[in-house]
């Protein structure tokens, strides 16, 4: 108890990051916008597949979200490392809160339609594509450097804690009907918008604006692909997520195998995001010190043991605890890779290169959620999560080969 007293006052070592005020606005931001996406995410969830019955329209919906951030990959790095990111971010939020309410009025006149769901869904995909390479580059510039790993641990906790309760008021609300979920999003975008303009940053947006030339454009990748411990934590993360992911999934389970309904898919989709802000409030009040490149690799393999426990699971309490350990482990997977990627890329860059690991990571999510709707329309949504969670192992083995450097690697900041 005197420990959360330490931490929601900001005292304890990992969380003096929260007597900045502009973290604290970046904050409200990040935590809105994610509670925002998290509760319509479960309302589309559940509307789409209540229509269609269909994995395949469940995985269409990732597809759609995925798209537009491979697509507009070059454009939103160079926009977040030339333009002034919290414009950038509050005119993508901006953009989200208009696409929640064409949803609300969507469901409200037209609550058979698809295909416009879809459009909408891409056009929230648009917006974040831009919104998270502004965002994830815009965080270091708010700290000191020697606050940044527990701020990266911080805003993750506060990020997940969204996760945890967006779907589960997402379920909840739901039971009013969807445009209700539409409508506390549309809200929370806003809201989102406002916060992120009232911060204040230390990037020079525009003092240095480079040539539009295709090499400008691709520095990011380029960067990554020089550096070989980096390159091995976003792929690894981007594999395990692509094969090891059940989320899209979670709707067939709710409703067919645990039989639980939309309440139920809210707990279970909120238990990955609970394990993830357990850990991220560990690793925030005790952040990683050593080995942090065998304890992600180690955290990847734990990951696709608890997936493949949750795909056998037939008891809700048990599925539950998988989803809850898998979201665990994916923490740690996640504070050395955001480590990694914001910490030891220099900020001209940093747009372009989170702009790369937003379609590496934030992209793989959503295809992650087409690959398993498709394998499961092929062999079934238990088989499909099985053989996803034993492939999520075996590439946590074969990246501790192919990436000696990651597996050796000690601190997060130096050697």
């Amino acid at each position: 108890m005197q420990m959360m007293k330490r931490i929601f006052a900001g005292e304890a070592s990992g969380w003096r990051v929260f007597r900045s005020g502009d973290f604290r606005r970046f904050a409200v931001s990040r935590v809105l916008s994610q509670l925002a996406f998290q509760m319509q995410a479960v309302a589309i969830g559940w509307f789409i597949y209540d229509i269609t019955r269909s994995a395949f329209a469940l995985g269409l919906i990732g597809l759609a979200s995925f798209l537009p951030v491979v697509l507009c990959a070059p454009l939103t790095g160079y926009v977040a490392d030339t333009f002034d990111r919290r414009l950038v971010a509050a005119l993508s939020y901006g953009t989200q809160t208009v696409a929640s309410g064409l949803l609300l009025l969507i469901a409200r006149t037209e609550p058979g339609a698809i295909w416009p769901i879809y459009a909408l869904v891409a056009l929230i995909g648009t917006a974040r594509a831009f919104a998270n390479p502004a965002m994830q580059a815009l965080l270091p510039t708010l700290v000191p450097r020697e606050l940044f790993a527990s701020a990266i641990a911080c805003n993750a906790s506060l990020m997940q804690s969204a996760s945890v309760l967006g779907p589960a008021l997402g379920g909840f609300l739901y039971a009013l009907g969807p445009s209700a979920v539409f409508g506390f999003a549309a809200v929370g975008y806003a809201l989102a918008s406002v916060s992120i303009l009232a911060t204040r940053s230390r990037h020079a947006a525009g003092s240095a604006r480079p040539p539009l030339t295709w090499a400008v454009f691709t520095a990011g990748l380029s960067f990554i692909w020089s550096q070989p411990i980096m390159l091995g934590a976003i792929s690894l993360d981007l594999l395990a997520v692509l094969f090891g992911g059940a989320v899209a999934l979670l709707p067939i389970f709710a409703a067919e195998i645990l039989h639980v309904g939309p309440l139920g898919l809210g707990a279970l989709r909120s238990m990955p995001a609970m394990g993830s802000v357990t850990m991220a409030i560990l690793l925030a009040t005790w952040p990683l010190q050593r080995k942090t490149g065998q304890r992600m690799l180690i955290a990847v393999g734990i990951f696709g043991v608890a997936t493949i426990v949750f795909g056998l699971s037939t008891s809700l309490p048990l599925s539950m605890a998988s989803l809850f350990v898998a979201g665990a482990a994916d923490m740690i997977s996640v504070y050395v890779r955001q480590s990694l990627v914001q910490g030891e890329t220099p900020d001209a860059l940093r747009g372009r290169v989170s702009a790369v690991n937003s379609v590496f990571i934030g992209a793989s999510n959503e295809l992650g959620e087409f690959e398993s709707g498709m394998l499961a329309t092929l062999i079934g949504a238990v088989p499909a999560v099985v053989v996803g969670g034993m492939a999520t192992i075996g590439i946590a083995i074969l990246w501790s080969r192919l990436f000696p450097a990651l597996w050796r690697k000690d601190r997060l900041f130096g050697s």
